[in-house]
């Protein structure tokens, strides 16, 4: 008898994997919901690009659809809704002779950064105020571990 058939194996939705994509998906809920009900118009997609664009200058596509983990199409999407709003410029530059488009966000895309973070800092801030601050920093870095070893297992092939 091997060592698996000894144990009892948990349940997929005792995990901790199960408990972050609940949670991720009830964020993505909430998020939508929120920008809805305080007048944003962006969508929580849009705004995490945005500020994504915002904290990494210059980036090309690719690399930006690495961050956020999405697909170039998407990403791509994204970046026209964007930049159809002002909020972001492409740029063509050259990298190892190649063509490639890169990305930075707007004066304007600065302002609607900075107001949507005005609106929805105390909505998030409601949800997380049960738990510790000291609490909550354990947590995220435990789930950037989580995530840097699951890195390591995965072909990101963005």
């Amino acid at each position: 008898m091997t060592d698996i058939n000894k144990k009892t194996i948990p349940h997929y939705t005792e995990s901790i994997f199960y408990e972050l994509k609940q949670t991720a998906r009830l964020m993505k809920f909430h998020a939508t919901q929120q920008f809805e009900a305080l007048g944003i118009d962006l969508s929580p997609e849009e705004y995490s690009t945005l500020d994504t664009v915002m904290c990494n200058p210059s980036l090309c596509q690719r690399d930006l659809a690495k961050l956020l983990l999405l697909d170039r199409a998407n990403t791509g999407r994204i970046l026209n809704k964007l930049e159809e709003k002002k909020l972001i410029i492409r740029t063509v530059d050259t990298k190892k002779n190649r063509l490639i488009k890169k990305v930075d966000i707007t004066a304007d895309g600065i302002k609607e950064l900075e107001e949507i973070n005005k609106k929805i800092y105390n909505k998030y801030m409601e949800i997380a105020d049960k738990i510790p601050s000291e609490e909550i920093e354990a947590i995220k870095i435990s789930i950037r571990e989580l995530r840097a070893n699951l890195e390591k297992h995965i072909e990101n092939k963005i």
